[in-house]
């Protein structure tokens, strides 16, 4: 029955249905409870110590729906809170962030020049520059804040004149000449790896961190022997706060038909 236990994922909004979605492609057992605390999003435009609070709050609600593992499928998230999120309750679940298997997945790859681009929360944090001096002090690491791209993204300005300029104007800053691996730090940013790839025309390997932290996730639970055996209920999607325009959104992001409830963890409880 341990086993069985559903698996907890949270974002700031919808964009971590991308981690979710890697999850249920490999882990297709496992039950999803996954909440998007769409009433304070951007996480990247917040301090750190609300994106501490919010993350807080978000575990317990998870912790209180019997979850095994979380999943803080946020890049702002994982570089504001992860530590935090340990301290508090890493004996009570598994944790398992998207910062982690994102820098090791590109430790494995032939690199010269690391570059970066994620929110202003996740580049200011200094987490990968952390992690990559720590695993690799050779590593050579450009970070640059791209702002735009998840407003743009979760209106729907993708594969189009518009997606394509404001990515021409990021990937043409001078921070970034001369990489040979860009690594995407938002879980929006995988539903425009196409276009980024096609800037570069093959000329940069692009890596994104969500089938990576699903292959993490497995690893994790596989270990503690906590895989589940068959799936016992279906998924569900929270998000705190609720608009048609979020219910649209979420098929860019998620592969299957999905029904998202609103639970205001902020006023309900």
């Amino acid at each position: 029955m341990e086993a069985s236990r559903p698996i907890g994922v949270f974002d700031s909004g919808i964009g971590g249905l991308t981690v979710a979605s890697a999850i249920h492609r490999q882990l297709p057992e496992e039950r999803i409870i996954y909440f998007g605390d769409t009433a304070h999003l951007p996480y990247g435009e917040k301090s750190h110590d609300a994106i501490r609070y919010f993350s807080l709050r978000i575990s317990r609600f998870l912790l209180e729906r019997d979850c095994k593992a979380i999943v803080v499928a946020c890049n702002s998230a994982s570089t504001a809170a992860y530590d935090v999120l340990l301290e508090f309750f890493q004996d009570k679940a598994i944790f398992v962030n998207v910062v982690d298997p994102l820098v090791q997945a590109a430790l494995e790859v032939p690199h010269q020049q690391i570059g970066l681009i994620a929110t202003h929360a996740t580049v200011q944090s200094g987490v990968y520059e952390k992690l990559f001096s720590r695993a690799d002090p050779s590593a050579s690491l450009k970070s640059l804040a791209t702002p735009l791209l998840v407003p743009m993204i979760e209106e729907g300005f993708v594969h189009n004149d518009i997606s394509r300029s404001v990515l021409e104007t990021y990937l043409s800053d001078p921070r970034l000449k001369d990489i040979d691996v860009l690594l995407l730090a938002c879980t929006h940013y995988p539903l425009i790896r196409p276009e980024i790839e096609g800037h570069y025309g093959g000329t940069v390997r692009v890596l994104d961190a969500t089938e990576y932290t699903a292959r993490a996730l497995r690893d994790a639970l596989a270990t503690r022997n906590q895989l589940s055996p068959k799936k016992t209920d279906a998924d569900h999607f929270f998000v705190s706060d609720y608009s048609e325009n979020f219910a649209r959104t979420t098929r860019l992001f998620y592969t299957e038909s999905i029904f998202l409830e609103r639970c205001n963890i902020w006023s309900d409880h």
